[in-house]
């Protein structure tokens, strides 16, 4: 028997003897203020323990993924919910081998790939995940102004749109990483909403719980691109590159500027932490999927209405059936995911590129000391930003932005499953059996879902 498994058992056995000692001697008064100080000392250090996985998780559910997620609801009820459950292990896991590879190479994803396959798959991947991540910015950046716009109409969307790029690229530039991180780290809370929102709606969860586990799958064009759609902003590249270099950040930030230093002394605690940090952000990731996907298909798909073009029309169109608090919940769920998504999506950008091309990156370098990074960050966000007056049709952009992504990430995860795999890199760090089954199984099912899309894009 492990010794996890033995001090289980031992607290399992001994807990309740105690606290029926603590209550004959200092009354049942004692025991529950015991318990209650233990609860909160409890969440605080869980809550300390939350860091990039949780940011990372959060922003794949920006302003552009909630309304992917709104139409798959409105136009085909509750028939993907099931993939919230079984996207969550997949997305994890692959999430989890990201953050190991930063922390045992103390260094970011496309660092390692520069340093140990070849860099004009490298640059491609860089050229097209920048491209996908600016349609994405220019679709968040929208979505949040008309998110703005349903809560104070008189606002000029344009002064809106702007407002949001300059603010946030004022932040990301100009705040210090380490209270930036913690920004983040709140901001992944805003998503909470969707949760609270579904819960007030007042839906079927009998029904709901049919759906929820067994797999509807169809076959028709069109479920094959929102299939797709889903799996590239649920399972999206620049989650990857976002993760691992959000690890090294934080061991800059307790000291480590060196790689030599990040490399050593790599425990179990650390990597218990990770864990725990991944698959709680993953877990709150598919949960957003989930609700949002369940107040639309179980209030707009039985109202006929079946077509969402934004996230801002899906908080509309749920207002007369749900009432204000889901309106007000939704439209604020849009403004703090795109707060939280689009540093990411810029962000990542800049990892990548400035990492492929050996240039000084970094959040926690200031801006005279990494120019070309933030130089990245500034130029997506403007690409982003001028999407939105160029008459672009925003859904036909994302549903590219998907395939793109689709195209890339089979990609960059067997890139990934090399790296985390090989114990040359990794040392006692590489990936488990069980690990890398699921990985590869990930890779395949999300090659299937690019080639299906664009089978039926083109057919």
């Amino acid at each position: 028997m492990s010794d996890n498994k033995k001090q289980f058992l031992k607290i399992s056995v001994e807990a309740p003897a105690l606290l029926l000692d603590l209550g004959v001697k200092g009354g049942l008064k004692t025991t529950a203020a015991l318990t209650n100080g233990a609860t909160v000392k409890g969440t605080r250090k869980y809550w300390d323990t939350l860091g990039p996985g949780l940011v990372t998780g959060a922003s794949g559910q920006d302003p552009s993924g909630i309304a992917t997620y709104s139409q798959a609801g409105a136009h085909y009820g509750f028939q993907f919910l099931w993939m919230a459950a079984w996207l969550y292990p997949l997305d994890a896991n692959i999430e989890a081998m990201c953050a190991r590879i930063g922390i045992v190479t103390g260094r970011g994803l496309a660092a390692n790939i520069r340093a140990h396959f070849s860099r004009k798959v490298l640059y491609t991947c860089a050229l097209l995940m920048f491209m996908a991540n600016a349609i994405n910015i220019g679709a968040d950046l929208g979505a949040m102004a008309k998110a703005v716009q349903l809560l104070a109409p008189g606002i000029s969307f344009t002064f809106l749109v702007i407002g949001f790029a300059i603010v946030g690229l004022g932040f990301q530039i100009y705040t210090p990483y380490k209270k930036y991180s913690k920004y983040l780290k709140w901001l992944a809370l805003a998503l909470l909403s969707y949760v609270v929102s579904a819960i007030l709606a007042h839906l079927d969860w009998h029904t709901i719980s049919h759906y929820a586990v067994l797999p509807h799958i169809g076959f028709s064009k069109d479920e094959l691109i929102i299939l797709c759609a889903i799996l590239g902003t649920t399972i999206s590249p620049y989650l990857f590159f976002w993760q691992t270099s959000q690890e090294v950040e934080e061991r800059v930030l307790i000291g480590k500027k060196t790689i030599k230093q990040r490399k050593s002394n790599v425990t179990i605690r650390q990597i218990r932490g990770m864990r725990i940090d991944v698959w709680s952000g993953m877990f709150l990731s598919e949960a957003v999927m989930f609700f949002i996907i369940a107040a639309c298909g179980g209030i707009l798909f039985p109202h006929g209405i079946t077509t969402i073009q934004s996230s801002a029309q899906a908080a509309e169109a749920l207002r007369p059936f749900a009432g204000n608090a889901t309106y007000w919940l939704f439209a604020i769920g849009i403004i703090g995911a795109g707060l939280l998504a689009i540093p990411v999506l810029a962000g990542s950008s800049s990892y990548t590129i400035s990492e492929s091309f050996g240039w000084k990156e970094g959040l926690y370098q200031k801006l005279g000391h990494a120019s070309a990074f933030y130089g990245i960050i500034i130029i997506s966000v403007f690409v982003g930003l001028g999407i939105n007056f160029l008459g672009i049709d925003p859904i036909k952009a994302l549903i590219y932005a998907a395939v793109i992504n689709g195209l890339i990430a089979p990609v960059i995860m067997v890139l990934i499953l090399k790296i985390s795999g090989d114990k040359k890199i990794m040392g006692r760090w590489a990936n488990s059996k069980l690990s890398a089954t699921v990985g590869w199984t990930t890779t395949a099912v999300v090659a299937l879902a690019g080639v299906g899309a664009i089978y039926a894009l083109l057919s």
